[in-house]
């Protein structure tokens, strides 16, 4: 695996860029095959690159050769066949943000009212960025323009919307508006060695500008495999959503945000199940961020949102809540966590104004945390190093902690205690505290 420090030095580097783009055209073997290079400056690339995908995304070639960098000032979404795309170069998104606002300017997403500019459709897709290839999405701009408030328009510089047979490789993700990788309608993928970096260089310490920077998301997806993925933000690091099934993820890095999670489920008047999802062998590192590893359903009725709550764009200013479905067949184990805020949680109570607790529709069952290790910072309790908060509508059941011993500080030798609520009768095994036996 390539080294965390290498693959920042990766993606912070400015590539050298050569005169005169367009597209060069040849044959490998039997395959056709298009080189695109680059205009150079703000020249917009995307005609350039939409040509390369019209005369080679069929059976054929593409290649962006190393040392070159595209200027992407307008959306793109290509519709391939058996392609392979031989990314060393650079896509650098332009930094217009009035432009990207647009609704006509970016493509919808109508879950949590989001946007993108970039989607690749298709089956057979092969993207190889050697290590140096990958996107820069300039989102340090909307960082220091909105200043830790999101508002509507930020688009997602990286969404695969209805593939299958994908692969993915030695390939980054840098500063993305919203979310870095996002996974829609997707079936039989796998990404190695992914690099995903959000990073506010003007706000302080304690400020977190990059919210909503989420490194890897899936939803409506089936047979995903992420390993070796590295991810520095203020999100989720990884964030399974509605209708995921047959998710595995190994040897990750979390830097800052919230870890790992399952959710937002429930979030809409839908089936919202994920199941059978394996998250093995985890550095969790919290940079005074949040969580570890969180399972988060909404409550169980149309709740309206707090207009004056950083995430109220994401509802669209309408009541949310009310999905059903389950969470069920999840294994989070061989955790390393340093300085998170909070260790294993199960909260279904997201949406709630308060009235609402424990009204969840989703049946949260057959989950285990095993073997995680470390300390946390003990900003959000002292004393608690995990959480399981259910519902009455479908109590928990099957939860089991195994081998969980994170402490409560880092020079501590407690391990603290747990909290349970809406539990079945012995639903809750290996966690003790109040309401767990």
């Amino acid at each position: 695996m390539i080294s965390t420090n290498l693959w920042t030095l990766l993606a912070l580097a400015t590539p050298t860029v050569s005169a005169g783009g367009g597209v060069h055209y040849s044959t490998h073997g039997k395959r056709p095959q298009c080189t695109v290079l680059a205009n150079g400056g703000t020249t917009n690339d995307v005609p350039n690159i939409l040509k390369a995908f019209s005369k080679c995304g069929n059976g054929g070639d593409i290649i962006f050769p190393e040392n070159q960098n595209y200027y992407i000032a307008s959306k793109l979404n290509p519709v391939v066949n058996d392609v392979n795309i031989d990314w060393r170069g650079i896509w650098t998104f332009s930094p217009d943000i009035e432009y990207w606002r647009q609704n006509s300017s970016t493509y919808p997403i109508a879950f949590q009212n989001h946007a993108a500019s970039f989607i690749l459709t298709g089956d057979h897709i092969r993207i190889n960025g050697y290590g140096t290839g990958g996107i820069f999405g300039n989102g340090d701009t909307w960082y220091t323009a909105e200043a830790g408030h999101t508002v509507p328009g930020r688009p997602m510089p990286m969404v695969f919307w209805n593939v299958s047979d994908v692969t993915v490789k030695k390939f980054f993700v840098k500063d993305p508006p919203l979310w870095s990788f996002n996974i829609m309608n997707g079936t039989d993928m796998w990404i190695d060695e992914l690099y995903c970096n959000a990073t506010a260089t003007q706000a302080n310490t304690s400020q977190n500008w990059v919210q909503n920077t989420d490194g890897f998301d899936t939803m409506d997806s089936k047979n995903i495999r992420l390993t070796n993925f590295v991810y520095q933000g203020g999100d989720d690091c990884i964030a399974i959503k509605p209708r995921s099934y047959n998710i595995f993820v190994q040897n990750a890095t979390c830097r800052g945000g919230n870890g790992m999670a399952i959710g937002s489920v429930g979030q809409y008047l839908e089936d919202n199940t994920v199941e059978n999802v394996i998250v093995d062998d985890i550095i969790r590192w919290n940079e005074d961020m949040h969580g570890s590893v969180l399972i988060k359903t909404w409550v169980g009725a149309l709740v309206p949102q707090n207009p004056s709550a950083n995430g109220y764009y994401e509802n669209a200013g309408l009541p949310r809540g009310g999905g059903w479905g389950s969470v069920r067949n999840i294994h989070f184990s061989n955790f390393v966590v340093q300085g998170a805020d909070a260790g294993p949680t199960i909260d279904q109570n997201s949406g709630n104004n308060g009235s609402f607790a424990g009204t969840s529709l989703m049946d949260i069952s057959n989950i285990a945390f095993t073997n995680f290790t470390g300390w946390l910072s003990g900003k959000e309790s002292k004393n608690r190093t995990a959480s399981v908060s259910c519902s009455k509508v479908h109590p928990c059941f099957n939860i089991n902690f195994d081998n969980v011993t994170l402490t409560t500080a880092q020079n501590s030798t407690s391990t603290g205690t747990g909290s349970c609520s809406y539990m079945s009768p012995g639903g809750v095994h290996g966690l003790s505290g109040s309401g767990c036996s």
